[in-house]
């Protein structure tokens, strides 16, 4: 193998190894989210972490994370507007970062 396959290999690896990052912080967010949209709404224990994977698999609805904030702002109805729940989701992305690169 030339040193640039070396390279190239090492490219690949750190490339898969991002996505993975980035894909369980994602995740992570958005069990944070659906956490916090179930004390919204009352639920706890249990049923609060049953709503946190709904919203979990909300996400694999379609590209992006429209699909998340469309089914929590209709859920949370008046308690929330589209716009609160994408910045509280931003502001999840970061704590779960934080939480991801703490496990590794």
């Amino acid at each position: 193998m030339t040193t640039f396959d070396d390279r190239e290999s090492a490219f690949e690896n750190k490339f898969a190894h991002d996505e993975d990052m980035k894909f369980r912080a994602q995740a992570r967010c958005n069990k944070l989210l659906g956490l916090w949209a179930a004390e919204l709404l009352g639920k706890s224990g249990e049923e609060a972490e049953a709503y946190a994977r709904e919203v979990i698999k909300a996400d694999f609805e379609e590209a992006g994370h429209e699909d998340v904030v469309r089914k929590v702002a209709g859920d949370l109805g008046d308690k929330s507007s589209p716009e609160q729940i994408r910045a509280k989701m931003a502001e999840l992305l970061v704590v779960a970062k934080g939480q991801i690169v703490k496990e590794a």
